[in-house]
């Protein structure tokens, strides 16, 4: 697997998006259970049909692109497959000296955001993105090998990963991970997500609440006929202190709806945001600690 991906890696994006593109209907027809869920969700958000429909061949290009944004030699810069819109914000930000937490959904290609913000943002200090280790070994090197890029640093989700996180943002650094993902059984709360309960990660919340890190909504849209990426950040809405995790979770929650909405042909509709939580296996977030004002 390691020499497809290596092979994979030096196919031009645009092929490699063709090929995902096809890939994702073959998957769509193949599977009753994900053509349905799919479908469920899509309804669930109350969008038409015609504007989600895109997602489908969305979803394989996200996977044939694993190769290529995995595998690019760490000292070629992403030059023309790459634009920005609202990166001052980042800058604002920056200054501020706050920390940043970074809110990405399951929209476009996720991956692109945090290796855009090292190519572009890393004088300043790295970002540190949440991961779960893969099972594989193989995909294990892959992934560390890609996500180990110079001002790009890793954080398992486990709880020393969790304390990784808080110390960099009390550095006055860049973190970021994807909230709309469903976490273990104890580290979420219910919260409403196109008005239906789901299950909902508290750790983006605490992290802003424990360190007065400044929220950022951030997501990449991929460009047709392998153009490259737009990064695109937007302001978030603030997380006070003393806001109860449910409340908390719902104004997370909103404003991934928010880019979602911009861009719904994007999103993975397929992923089983509903789903009931599995059992806890990646260990207890720290319990809250005293800010440290400036």
């Amino acid at each position: 697997m390691l020499t497809l991906f290596r092979i994979l890696s030096r196919l031009p994006l645009r092929v490699l998006h063709a090929v995902g593109a096809v890939a994702g209907w073959l998957v769509y027809l193949a599977s009753p259970s994900y053509r349905a869920r799919f479908r469920a969700h899509v309804q669930i958000a109350g969008l038409p049909w015609a504007a989600a429909r895109g997602g489908i061949q969305e979803a394989g290009r996200m996977i044939a692109e694993v190769p290529w944004l995995w595998m690019r030699p760490h000292d070629v810069p992403l030059g023309d497959k790459l634009q920005w819109r609202g990166a001052e914000l980042i800058e604002q930000g920056l200054v501020a000296g706050r920390g940043l937490v970074f809110l990405t959904p399951h929209l476009g290609c996720f991956e692109i955001c945090a290796q855009a913000f090292a190519e572009r943002f890393s004088a300043s200090g790295p970002v540190t993105v949440l991961f779960r280790p893969a099972k594989q070994a193989w995909l294990r090197r892959v992934i560390d090998a890609s996500r180990g890029r110079p001002g790009l640093e890793t954080a398992p989700a486990t709880l020393a990963g969790v304390r990784q996180m808080i110390r960099a943002l009390r550095k006055g650094q860049c973190v970021g991970l994807l909230p709309d993902q469903v976490p273990p059984q104890g580290l979420g709360v219910w919260a409403d997500f196109f008005g239906r309960p789901a299950y909902t990660m508290t750790l983006a919340a605490r992290l802003l609440q424990q360190t007065g890190a400044m929220p950022l909504l951030i997501w990449g849209e991929r460009l047709p006929k392998g153009r490259g990426y737009v990064v695109h950040v937007l302001p978030a809405a603030p997380i006070a202190a003393d806001l109860p995790a449910e409340s908390a979770a719902a104004i997370i929650n909103q404003g991934m709806e928010e880019m979602i909405r911009l861009a719904p042909h994007q999103y993975l509709w397929g992923y089983n945001r509903y789903k009931h939580p599995r059992s806890l296996d990646i260990g207890v977030a720290p319990a809250a600690e005293p800010r440290q004002e400036a």
